[in-house]
């Protein structure tokens, strides 16, 4: 009998562990991310092994960047001119001379004028900083200000030592930041010379791409890898057109406008504001920084204000007309997780990080949503569709767009 009670004692325990561990689908999915934590932990122990990943992306990097912004951009127009007829081979050598053309105009027209302007204004730009500073004291120190400091903390001084002291410090900052820009001049030069090479076989070959990935991946995964990475090509693509496009079209205005006011460098600033515009929300706000310093001390008082009037037309029409009709909704992503992804990308990775950090977040939202839709069938536990906080109100549009989105990732 004792042996008969032992299996049965045996048996209970090997059905009660089966029941809730071995065939427990929350047990098995926590045990997973543990085994993917535990390595990512065992490679950050030995690190050494990527020393040679990460010398090719130091030398690689930026042209593969830069041929991938570029073949976004154009791959589009090959793909249009390859519906007229045209060979891909020699739609890609078209566009080429055409690029070369606008390059040796920019060269012969464009550079000499931007030269000018960047070392007018480098040279001046420490005198209108003085120049600012002194304004700001003068300010500080006058009657007025002096009486009101009094009445909120009694310490003039210290108010003006402070922000006098902080505008050296940004102006100590920015003349670091421009020397340290010799550092990276071989690379750019590198990534010049190997880009056209790459982007011209990108441009070639990149649409064959998908086909090849899919022969890697198991049959049963095929079909739902390949929405996933369509879904993820989509985002990248939407991004860097819409991007360049609006900051394209963002320069032009403020070049339209600084030049009907008669703001002084008015090209090179416009042109700053656009590049800076590839930063979303914060961009045209950090480059009016310089463009309101030279309007204040390089122009009378009343400069400002026309300054503040183009600033006000352009910020109307960029996010009345311009993004709506280029970038639209597409990303779906808050305006304030936009900022958090950027400060804390900008924090951790510096410029790159800035510049990068909305795309590599659309692509890890697309990568989570996939597989948050595959843990939600796979557990179960999401079964029931009953919620009982209130639900939000949306619009139909919105709506419309959302029962899209689920559609394609069914």
């Amino acid at each position: 009998m004792e042996p008969e009670k032992e299996k049965l004692n045996l048996r209970a325990v090997a059905t009660w562990f089966g029941r809730w561990v071995l065939d427990n689908k929350l047990v098995a999915v926590l045990m997973i991310s543990l085994l993917v934590l535990l390595n990512f932990y065992l490679l950050s122990k030995i690190t050494f092994i990527f020393w040679p990943i990460q010398g090719f992306f130091s030398v690689m990097g930026l042209p593969l960047i830069m041929s991938a912004i570029l073949y976004y951009l154009l791959n589009p127009l090959i793909d249009w001119m390859e519906t007229k007829k045209i060979p891909r081979v020699s739609g890609i050598l078209l566009v080429f001379a055409f690029l070369l053309g606008l390059i040796i105009w920019g060269v012969a027209i464009l550079i000499p004028v931007l030269r000018e302007q960047a070392e007018s204004l480098l040279n001046n730009f420490p005198d209108y900083i003085d120049r600012l500073v002194i304004r700001i004291d003068s300010l500080l120190q006058s009657d007025v200000f002096s009486q009101l400091q009094r009445r909120l903390t009694g310490d003039t001084e210290g108010i003006t030592t402070s922000i006098t002291d902080q505008t050296d410090d940004v102006v100590d900052t920015t003349v670091t930041g421009i020397g340290s820009v010799v550092g990276v001049v071989s690379n750019v030069v590198l990534a010049f010379i190997t880009t056209p090479i790459i982007l011209f076989f990108l441009l070639k070959d990149g649409h064959h791409l998908p086909y090849h990935i899919m022969n890697l991946v198991p049959s049963a995964m095929r079909e739902k890898t390949y929405v996933l990475l369509k879904e993820m090509n989509s985002q990248i693509s939407q991004y860097i057109r819409g991007q360049l496009l609006v900051a394209f079209f963002v320069g032009l205005m403020f070049w339209i406008g600084f030049s009907i006011i008669g703001l002084e460098y008015g090209l090179i600033l416009a042109i700053l504001v656009g590049v800076l515009n590839l930063i979303p929300f914060l961009g045209s706000f950090i480059a009016f920084v310089p463009i309101v310093i030279v309007a204040i001390v390089a122009h009378p008082p009343l400069m400002l204000a026309k300054v503040l009037a183009v600033f006000f037309v352009e910020q109307t029409l960029e996010g009345r007309i311009i993004q709506p009709l280029i970038l639209g909704n597409n990303l779906n992503i808050h305006p304030v997780t936009i900022i958090a992804v950027l400060l804390t990308a900008g924090q951790l990775f510096g410029l790159a990080g800035v510049v990068l950090g909305i795309p590599i977040y659309a692509v890890c939202k697309v990568i989570f949503v996939h597989g948050f839709i595959w843990y939600q069938s796979y557990t179960g536990l999401y079964e029931d569709a009953y919620n009982p906080a209130p639900q939000p109100l949306v619009s139909e549009k919105k709506r419309k767009k959302q029962l899209s989105l689920r559609k394609k990732r069914q």
